[in-house]
């Protein structure tokens, strides 16, 4: 079901295709935990579970009810909830506890002391709920995490008491001293809070990753990689805990046995998400995790969904916006044959998802090596771009269409490219690519649209130093197009980089054929120096055109 596959792609492609050149501009490493945005009223009945909770343990003076070792157990083999559900609990708990802490410094920034002190109830109430909720559902948590349960709740009832005792009192003199007291005992919840939960996500990662590590049964390994993928969702500092722990070591193992080929798409989806840290990608290295993606890449008996999950991992190490590349020397070794897979791949994609994937894996490996655009050109690799942009199956977004335009963009430096456009028609691809608009005024589609425009003109300004390029650019009306582009900047959603490279895509064919301008156009966009031609262009006014 393409919505299905769709939906589980959604965030892992965001997260290997951002950036400011072809990947979108999305958040990268947070230290705190998220929760994806929803409709306010949505949100509120979620909370509102947790919110009683909370009450009910006002009532009880927080403390649960007793029961007997067996009875305990009884109690957690039957409960309704999985480890991934109780995971997802505690994160939002956690979620709800950073939120409240951030509100209470604030309100005391404020001086409003009986907000301070209600929030401050809440969150005691908070904290103990999310304490008993952990320990009903695990079993073997350390005796440093006990500690620091111990060490939160006794601060949060000393920080309760404190703010308590100032809505007391009306004394300014009185409030003024206890204020610094109140901001000390708040940066120390706020740190042992931290600390605890730092412990928490370690302990049950590792719980997770024993149960890799040991199990023959495909269904406890297969929930176990279920419960890390969710976890890796929750931000970047996840991923660092999960690499550190050896995650990524784990999950290569699977990859290496065959008695878990039906757990590979699952299995390197989750690599893919731990890669996005720096710690993931060292022990992928250490591992020899790339030449473990070439072989699964090359084994054609292996499914179109591992290929593509492969080419997923593929396109995240390979970012050219990673600032760690030790990597990559490691994947110079093997590149010539994940690229010819990767070709393959864009070839026989089923889905415009699968072909997305390997594109823009594909896309990222031209960024670092030069060899890399000799290969594809060897492959007939453009020809098979080409093609597939002639099907809007399998090439039906605005961010398929970036990684072929990349693509494309970084091949047109060789002088072997210009006639292989000529014979797919690239040309026309590329003026067809200036048009490109958003159907859906999303931002990060619109940026999409805003790159492939850019790429599309900077592609065209390279190859017309061909004379057979540049004469059938200005047959398809390549130059009014670009005039158009550079002097209306709602056609460009007035990117500054979209106008830079049509100026330049311009003066290319200005050269070609000058007859091709009116003299105003030449005066104002060819002539003078790129810089004030700019200047002149982003000033306009859309009335003036």
């Amino acid at each position: 079901d393409s919505s299905l596959w769709r939906s589980a792609h959604k965030n892992r492609i965001n997260m290997a295709f951002k950036g400011e050149d072809h990947l979108d501009s999305l958040p990268l490493p947070v230290q705190r935990m998220h929760l994806i945005q929803v409709d306010s009223v949505q949100r509120w009945m979620e909370d509102l579970k947790l919110m009683t909770d909370c009450e009910c343990m006002c009532i009880l003076q927080s403390k649960p009810i007793s029961v007997e070792k067996d009875e305990q157990n009884e109690l957690i083999l039957s409960s309704q909830y999985g480890t991934c559900d109780n995971l997802q609990l505690l994160l939002k708990r956690a979620w709800i506890i950073s939120t409240e802490l951030t509100r209470i410094a604030q309100k005391l920034e404020k001086n409003r002391w009986q907000r301070v002190h209600s929030m401050t109830v809440r969150v005691n109430c908070h904290v103990r709920s999310m304490i008993n909720e952990y320990n009903t559902f695990t079993r073997n948590s350390s005796e440093e995490m006990h500690q620091f349960e111990k060490l939160l709740i006794d601060k949060c009832s000393e920080f309760t008491a404190f703010t308590e005792r100032c809505v007391q009192t009306e004394d300014e003199e009185i409030l003024k001293s206890m204020k610094s007291c109140i901001n000390e005992t708040l940066t120390t919840v706020a740190q042992y809070f931290g600390q605890l939960i730092e412990l928490v996500l370690t302990h049950e990662a590792q719980n997770l990753l024993r149960q890799i590590e040991l199990s023959d049964s495909v269904y406890i390994t297969e929930s176990a990689i279920s419960s890390l993928l969710s976890l890796t969702e929750e931000g970047a500092h996840l991923c660092r805990i999960i690499a550190k722990e050896g995650g990524v070591v784990a999950l290569f193992k699977v990859c290496r046995q065959d008695c878990f080929r039906c757990l590979y798409p699952q299995t390197l989806r989750t690599l893919a998400s731990i890669c996005c840290v720096e710690e993931g990608m060292h022990q992928l290295e250490k591992v020899d995790g790339i030449l473990c993606l070439a072989d699964i890449l090359t084994d054609n008996t292996h499914s179109e969904a591992t290929h593509a999950e492969a080419a997923a991992v593929i396109a995240q190490i390979t970012s050219p916006h990673l600032t760690f590349t030790q990597h990559l020397s490691s994947f110079l070794e093997n590149m010539e044959e994940i690229v010819t897979a990767l070709v393959k791949l864009c070839q026989e994609a089923s889905s415009g998802e699968v072909f997305l994937l390997a594109s823009a894996a594909l896309a990222n490996i031209t960024f670092f090596d030069t060899m890399a655009c000799e290969i594809l050109l060897q492959l007939n690799a453009m020809k098979i771009l080409l093609a597939a942009c002639s099907d809007k199956h399998i090439v039906d977004t605005p961010y398929s269409r970036d990684q072929v335009v990349t693509i494309l963009a970084n091949m047109s430096v060789l002088d072997q490219c210009a006639s292989e456009i000529i014979r797919g028609n690239g040309v026309q691809l590329l003026m067809e690519m200036l048009f490109e608009k958003s159907s859906s005024g999303n931002s990060a589609e619109v940026a999409a649209c805003e790159r492939v425009q850019q790429k599309s003109a900077v592609t065209l300004a390279r190859l017309s130093r061909d004379p057979e390029v540049a004469d059938a650019a200005i047959k398809l009306s390549c130059i009014p197009r670009l005039i158009k582009l550079c002097r209306s900047p709602a056609e460009r959603n007035n990117s500054d980089s979209v106008l830079v490279a049509c100026l330049a895509a311009l003066r290319r064919l200005a050269v070609m054929s000058p007859d091709g301008l009116e003299d105003s156009d030449f005066q104002q966009l060819v002539k003078p120096r790129l810089v004030d031609s700019f200047l002149l262009c982003t000033n306009m006014e859309e009335s003036f055109v």
